[in-house]
C-alpha cells in the first residue's frame, strides 16, 4: 500500500486495527467517527473503538473473507461525510502547579516560559476529545498550543492521581484514575472523569470537548 491509504492489519484472530493515512487532525479524526458507525453494522463486527488516528474493530468470532472486509472498509473510508464535533463542552476547574503539578518546572526548563505563560497557553484552546482509551474515561485531547510541547520522563512516575491535568510530548490529558504515567504532571482537578456508578461511567466521549479554567496557580 501507498502512504496515502489506509494500512489495516490483524489484531490476534478476532480484531483488526485500520490506520488512517497522513498526521492525526481533527478532520481526520471526524472520519474516523464516521467510520466508526458503519463499520459497527457490518456482519459479524462485535465493537467499532476510535483511537488516535485509528480505529479498531472487534469481531464475534474470526472473519472468514478478511479481503472483502477490508476492501470494504477502505470503500467506506473514502466515502464517508465526517461527523461534526458538536458534543458538550466541559469547564474544567484546575489548579496549576503545587503538590498538584509536581513537574511544572520541567515544563519551564524545556520550553523556556514563565509559569504564568505556561498556565496562560494551556488554558487558552478549547481542546477536542479526539478518543478514549489509555484507561477508562481517559479523553485523547486535540488542540495543545505546541509552544508548551515537552517530551515525555524518561523515567515513568509509578502514580499519579485521579485528576493530574499533563503533558505528554505534543498532548495533554486528565488522569480518569490513579495509575503510572510518563507525562509531565503540571496541574489538578477535582472533577471525576470516570466512574462506574455513572451512566455512562466516561464523562466524555468523541466530539465532546473541554475548556481548562484556572482556579488558582501555586508556586
Amino acid at each position: 500500500m501507498t502512504m496515502d491509504l489506509p494500512q489495516l492489519s490483524l489484531l490476534g484472530t478476532t480484531a483488526l486495527l485500520f490506520e488512517a493515512p497522513g498526521e492525526t487532525s481533527l478532520t481526520t479524526q471526524r472520519r474516523i467517527w464516521a467510520l466508526a458507525l458503519e463499520a459497527g453494522l457490518l456482519p459479524g463486527v462485535r465493537e467499532a473503538v476510535p483511537g488516535m488516528n485509528n480505529l479498531m474493530i472487534t469481531f464475534a468470532e474470526p472473519p472468514r473473507h478478511r479481503g472483502q472486509l477490508e476492501h470494504r472498509l477502505i470503500e467506506l473510508w473514502h466515502t464517508v461525510e465526517p461527523l461534526p464535533a458538536a458534543g458538550r463542552c466541559l469547564d474544567l476547574p484546575v489548579v496549576y502547579g503545587g503538590d498538584g503539578g509536581p513537574h511544572m518546572a520541567d515544563v519551564v526548563a524545556h520550553t523556556g516560559l514563565s509559569v504564568d505563560d505556561i498556565v496562560a497557553i494551556h488554558s487558552a484552546p478549547t481542546y477536542t476529545v479526539y478518543a478514549l482509551g489509555s484507561h477508562p474515561g481517559y479523553c485523547y485531547l486535540g488542540g495543545m498550543d505546541q509552544r508548551i510541547a515537552t517530551p515525555r520522563r524518561k523515567v515513568p512516575v509509578l502514580r499519579i492521581p485521579r485528576g493530574a491535568v499533563s503533558i505528554g510530548g505534543s498532548q495533554t490529558g486528565v488522569s480518569a484514575s490513579d495509575g503510572p504515567s510518563g507525562w509531565n504532571t503540571i496541574g489538578s482537578t477535582e472533577v471525576a472523569f470516570f466512574d462506574v456508578e455513572r451512566t455512562p461511567p466516561a464523562l466524555l466521549q468523541p466530539g465532546d470537548c473541554i475548556r481548562f479554567k484556572t482556579i488558582r496557580v501555586l508556586r
